[in-house]
């Protein structure tokens, strides 16, 4: 049965899959230097994945230079970068796949040495994740304190969203996928155990998850919501995401994203945080897809633990 039900076609917003097999966003570092740039061997990389009518989402794309945290991942935000994700979204069509651009702000996970000008990185407060990350070399070094955005600073984030999710058009994507997990910058503002901010964008949980849902807003008023996909990851705790609220803060987002008509939500299973290699699955975790299906009221891609 599940065989059957994997062949069969989906519409996922303004695209006609012919399978329902999706290959989730996979983060290589691998853009060529200098200008975080795609190039040939990621043209050759997403064309050897695609197939006839299925779905591809891009590894995680910077939509700025300040959002940069990691050395080698691709940007979607200069006219080379374009040009270059042209190479990799030419290869897959010409498979006849689909190609959605995961569109990324990482937020405090980063270091100043991969900050424009040497800055701190940014985040929804000033509160420092523990143990280490890498500086621009990809050498060990311990996350620093972030600097807490000002509330002014937040419309230019949702436009560079807006503006990344243009670009990724212009680059021959079918649409965007908005990076609402893993411990990067929307997610830091719906925890709070990240999020400690007193103004619209911080305390309730409504507050809280307001940067995630103006940025999808914007972004398919932009775009179209038919071309919008959103990734979150309920209950990861990876990169020290806790928050106090448990199932409410979820219910409440993903019910907010169904009334947005966005082509899909991406949910990563609570049971793939892959923090340790020798980290067991835990089977018993909550199956997240099928806890949050009603509440979207559609298609959910659901990623991580299967086996």
């Amino acid at each position: 049965m599940a065989q059957t039900i994997f062949f069969t076609p989906l519409q996922l917003g303004a695209v006609t899959l012919k399978h329902r097999v999706v290959m989730p966003p996979l983060t290589r570092m691998r853009a060529g230097q200098p200008g975080d740039v795609p190039h040939q061997l990621n043209a050759e990389y997403y064309g050897q994945r695609a197939s006839d009518g299925g779905l591809l989402i891009s590894e995680a794309t910077d939509i700025t230079p300040e959002a940069h945290g990691y050395p080698g991942t691709p940007g979607v935000y200069s006219d080379e970068q374009v040009a270059g994700w042209r190479l990799a979204t030419d290869a897959v069509h010409a498979k006849g796949g689909f190609f959605f651009n995961q569109i990324w702000h990482v937020g405090r996970v980063s270091h100043s040495t991969m900050q424009p000008g040497g800055l701190r990185p940014v985040a929804p407060s000033a509160v420092a994740i523990s143990g280490d990350h890498m500086d621009a070399g990809g050498a060990p070094v311990p996350f620093e304190t972030p600097r807490a955005l000002d509330t002014r600073e937040i419309a230019r984030i949702i436009g560079d969203f807006v503006q990344a999710a243009r670009n990724s058009r212009r680059a021959g994507f079918d649409g965007v996928e908005i990076h609402g997990a893993n411990g990067y910058l929307l997610d830091q503002f719906l925890h709070d155990g990240s999020n400690r901010r007193t103004d619209d964008y911080g305390g309730s949980i409504e507050n809280r998850a307001r940067l995630l849902l103006e940025v999808v807003g914007a972004v398919a008023a932009a775009l179209g919501a038919d071309r919008v996909g959103v990734r979150l990851s309920p209950w990861s705790g990876i990169l020290d995401m806790h928050d106090s609220t448990g199932l409410a803060l979820w219910e409440y987002v993903i019910r907010e994203l169904g009334k947005r008509g966005i082509a899909y939500l991406h949910l990563i299973e609570p049971r793939s945080d892959f923090t340790n290699d020798e980290k067991p699955l835990d089977m018993d975790a909550p199956d997240v897809a099928s806890l949050f299906k009603a509440a979207v009221g559609g298609p959910i891609i659901s990623a991580g633990g299967f086996m």
